[in-house]
């Protein structure tokens, strides 16, 4: 049972780096399981109350950053709120429609498309595309960082 636990836990723990990076993954919800799985199929004994405060609050700063992060670089580049609905669109369907590199495409072209639909002008709706891109990736970064803090937290937790 113990390997199983283990095992499960870790393909948790990938699913959930893969998606700090690819949003049609889980990412956090997907690490935030692998501690309830490990609780159940092992013990919960070494997941104390600060363990779950600690990881709780990690928990809920990546659910905040992944959505503030992205908007403040549309923001930064003079987005509008069409751009960042328009940016959300785009990443969310643009590895389904340019496999790979839709993920960078589009949050940009979502954003680009968007400012071009309200009446901005070219040059300026690119800016704000580019800046799509730079929360987007912003964003990824956070993500990563928060996401393999709580895998190490786990892992001197309970090792």
């Amino acid at each position: 049972m113990l390997i199983t636990a283990w095992i499960i836990v870790i393909v948790l723990f990938i699913v959930g780096m893969i998606g700090a990076v690819y949003p049609i993954f889980p990412g956090a919800v997907a690490i935030y399981a692998a501690f309830f799985v490990y609780g159940w199929m092992v013990s919960f004994e070494p997941l104390g109350v600060w363990f779950w405060v600690i990881q709780t609050t990690i928990f809920i700063a990546l659910i905040v950053a992944d959505y503030a992060v992205g908007a403040l670089g549309v923001k930064k580049f003079g987005g509008s709120r069409a751009s960042m609905i328009g940016s959300t669109i785009g990443l969310i369907a643009g590895p389904f429609v340019i496999p790979v590199a839709g993920l960078l495409l589009g949050p940009f072209l979502g954003a680009v498309i968007a400012e071009l639909i309200i009446g901005t002008e070219f040059k300026k709706s690119l800016s704000v595309g580019l800046g799509a891109l730079v929360g987007l990736l912003s964003s990824v970064a956070v993500k990563l960082v928060l996401q393999l803090l709580m895998v190490i937290l786990f892992l001197v937790w309970v090792l």
